[in-house]
């Protein structure tokens, strides 16, 4: 498992740049508040985020379940999005930020996932937006593949062990999927209803370098980029560099 065991290095070194990084964090805290307000509070069922990563998440949803490949002392359990350790029902709000487009057979995990959320919980995904702009510079500045050209693999080959799989990575899968709408009523749809696709421009994000980038603008110009945002909202197309997905969990069918 030597992907997984570098994916862990990067972390660890992805917290000394949240740290030096204000503006990163701020931005974050924006993404996270998005994302609260589509769970839902109250209720049965948990809260969890797999690939929770450093859990920052908590700063906003402090009752949420941070989860991820592999245990850290800040994370609560270790969870496999194939293979999840609940029971049938069990969650009310799964969350997904930056994870969707890490799932190699992102079919086979939704079929999972639809058996621990209980009906009418949600799945709540945060993802890489590809308008041609944000595209391009995740293209050609992004060490991760943007994969399109290349085929879903929706279901898992026979003897997958969700134990022993690789390092996958395909930015433009969640784009593809919820906005092309690629294979959706197939492989989505049959367990979940659409409640939400929002196509955010996330420039803020894309200018400050995130993680390992360098920053091109200074701290203080945070709310005129955010402002900016609000212009670029008017052409996601061409501008949105983040995607925001809520479904809904269907009842069983009888």
């Amino acid at each position: 498992m030597v992907e997984i065991a570098q994916h862990d290095i990067e972390i660890q070194e992805n917290r000394a740049h949240w740290e030096r990084k204000p503006v990163l964090r701020r931005v974050y805290q924006a993404f996270y508040q998005a994302i609260a307000r589509w769970t839902l509070a109250g209720g049965k069922g948990v809260t969890l985020e797999l690939g929770s990563g450093m859990g920052n998440i908590k700063e906003t949803l402090p009752n949420c379940l941070t989860s991820d490949l592999f245990p850290n002392p800040w994370l609560d359990r270790v969870e496999n999005a194939y293979a999840l350790n609940w029971p049938d029902k069990a969650v009310a709000n799964l969350i997904l930020f930056d994870v969707f487009h890490h799932l190699q057979y992102p079919g086979t995990a939704l079929k999972e996932m639809a058996r621990v959320v209980r009906p009418g919980g949600r799945l709540i995904l945060f993802e890489p937006g590809m308008g041609w702009l944000p595209r391009l510079i995740m293209y050609f500045f992004h060490h991760e593949p943007l994969g399109f050209g290349q085929p879903i693999e929706w279901a898992a080959p026979q003897g997958f062990d969700p134990e022993k799989h690789s390092y996958y990575a395909a930015q433009g899968n969640s784009w593809r999927v919820f906005v092309e709408n690629e294979g959706i009523s197939q492989h989505v749809l049959q367990d979940w209803k659409l409640l939400h696709v929002g196509r955010q421009p996330g420039w803020a994000w894309l200018l400050c370098g995130g993680l390992r980038g360098p920053q091109l603008y200074p701290d203080s110009l945070l709310p005129a980029v955010q402002w900016l945002e609000k212009v670029l909202c008017l052409l996601p197309s061409l501008f949105a560099g983040r995607l925001l997905v809520v479904v809904e969990r269907k009842p069983a069918a009888l």
